[in-house]
């Protein structure tokens, strides 16, 4: 079990820092705040997140 969550963590991580390496801070912060709202099921917080995520995609 700890090997699985510790795999787990390590792709959260590596997944973060490819966002934050094409789309900067800004992709950083829209990465957090959709899965801070995904986990808290904060509806207003994952909106939030999807939106700068998608504003980011599309400027692309």
């Amino acid at each position: 079990m700890p090997l699985i969550a510790l795999i787990a963590a390590a792709g959260v991580v590596s997944f973060e820092q490819l966002v934050q390496m094409r789309f900067g801070g800004l992709g950083l912060v829209g990465c957090l705040l959709l899965s801070i709202g995904l986990k808290a099921k904060h509806v207003g917080c994952s909106c939030a997140g999807a939106l700068v995520l998608a504003t980011l995609l599309l400027q692309t």
